[in-house]
């Protein structure tokens, strides 16, 4: 895949995950340096523990000025609409799944780009991907959905990373099948929710419910 894809495949996933953190931001009552911080913690934060584990050098949040405007952008826009979008959960959630389908994509070509092996290339995809809305959670004082039992959240970014390593070694990776790729991530992360598809319990025979008794 060009550099200049991959490129825009990361800044539109910044984008998406800072605009969740900005929306969680503002359901918190934060200020707007608060949401900028938040959105920058989200929007930047897997890409810089990919980076720093790659041994890339200086991360490209730091190096690359480009990386700045997402989340500038995204507390803008929050700043602006938020009072005329749901105050609920599912805009935040959908822009959490876009940005979980794209950096499970750049992370893993990044990976591989670097030679790691597919293994590898797969788990830090999936670091990539996750990574960011963890630190956004725990800084909001928030479950991370991560561990969250009602649904998926790293099992689609596990088969996109997977399915994003297929493609790269086939040779039929490309901006199409990468968007493909991106779309199935973030199609099966919303029907998981809708559907309340979810991973056995960690005991088996444990009913959903019981594990939230206590």
């Amino acid at each position: 895949m060009p550099f200049d894809i991959s490129l825009a495949l990361d800044l539109l996933g910044t984008f998406f995950f800072a605009v969740s953190g900005c929306l969680l931001a503002a359901r918190k009552g934060f200020d707007i340096i608060g949401s900028l911080l938040l959105g920058s913690l989200v929007g930047l934060g897997g890409g810089v523990a990919r980076d720093v584990i790659l041994d890339a050098g200086v991360p490209a949040a730091f190096s690359q000025p480009l990386y700045l405007m997402p989340p500038l952008l995204a507390t803008v826009l929050v700043f602006f609409l938020f009072q005329h979008v749901e105050r609920g959960g599912n805009l935040l959630r959908m822009f959490d799944a876009g940005g979980l389908g794209l950096f499970c994509i750049t992370g893993t070509l990044k990976a591989l780009g670097a030679g790691l092996n597919p293994v590898a290339a797969v788990l830090l995809g999936v670091t990539t991907a996750i990574g960011g809305g963890v630190l956004r959670d725990i800084t909001a004082n928030e479950v991370p959905q991560l561990f969250n039992s009602r649904d998926l959240y790293a099992i689609p970014c596990f088969l996109g990373a997977i399915l994003t390593t297929v493609l790269w070694y086939s040779g039929a990776m490309n901006l199409v099948t990468g968007i493909a790729t991106a779309v199935a991530v973030f199609a099966l992360r919303m029907l998981s929710h809708r559907y309340s598809w979810h991973a056995p319990m960690a005991v088996r025979g444990w009913k959903h419910r019981r594990a939230f008794r206590n």
